[in-house]
């Protein structure tokens, strides 16, 4: 799914360098027992793996419920996938072959009410550049034709621009990554052949996630 062209599925990164991709089954649906919070299936795969995905039940609690404009997909789509990003990241959602329905919280931990904004991590122009290679190798790899790198929800899960974003990839460009138009990258055998390495990176996350999930069953 995706943001700018619903018709092709995006991979979104996390900081660890998981690629994922996000099913959202909308609308949210009022809580069926009574509780005073709205629900939105999703489902979260593990992409460059064996099938491994997560179901998760995003339980909106009625405090964030006031700050959003609304719970359409234009105002909702990016905090969610960011917020589930960072549960990933936190090892708090475990991927497998099959699995139940796991419920998560979207509360206000991840909206400062102080700042009146969302809050995912502030990024350094290293881990946004990381990043933005991140997307655009497994964007290509996994789905292939050129890279959108204007996303707002990108730049909402660094904490920057969509400017700022371009302004680091445009740097990269220059290095013989890939090349950019009008906010579009198309990815170079100088990025494409660094596979050992971007493979590695999510082996080595994996393993961390596995890990810890398998440790706490015992």
């Amino acid at each position: 799914m995706s943001t700018s062209t619903p018709t092709m599925k995006s991979i979104y990164v996390t900081r660890t360098g998981l690629p994922l991709s996000f099913k959202v089954e909308w609308p949210f649906r009022h809580a069926t027992s009574g509780a005073d919070f709205d629900v939105l299936h999703t489902v979260i795969t593990l992409e460059n793996s064996e099938g491994l995905r997560a179901l998760v039940a995003v339980n909106l609690s009625a405090t964030l419920r006031e700050v959003l404009p609304s719970l359409e997909a234009k105002d909702t789509e990016g905090p969610i996938i960011n917020a589930l990003r960072k549960e990933v990241d936190h090892k708090q959602i475990e991927f497998v072959k099959s699995g139940k329905l796991v419920p998560l919280p979207f509360s206000s931990r991840h909206y400062s009410f102080k700042l009146n904004k969302w809050v995912f991590g502030k990024a350094s122009d290293e881990e946004i550049a990381r990043m933005v290679e991140r997307k655009v190798y497994w964007q290509t790899r996994l789905v292939g034709g050129d890279v959108w790198l204007g996303d707002p929800t990108e730049a909402l899960y660094l904490d920057t621009s969509t400017d700022h974003i371009a302004e680091i990839a445009a740097g990269l460009a220059k290095q013989g990554l890939f090349t950019m138009a009008r906010r579009y990258a198309t990815a170079l055998p100088a990025l494409m052949d660094q596979q050992d390495r971007f493979e590695s990176e999510m082996t080595a996350a994996r393993q961390q996630l596995e890990e810890k999930h398998a440790f706490e069953r015992g």
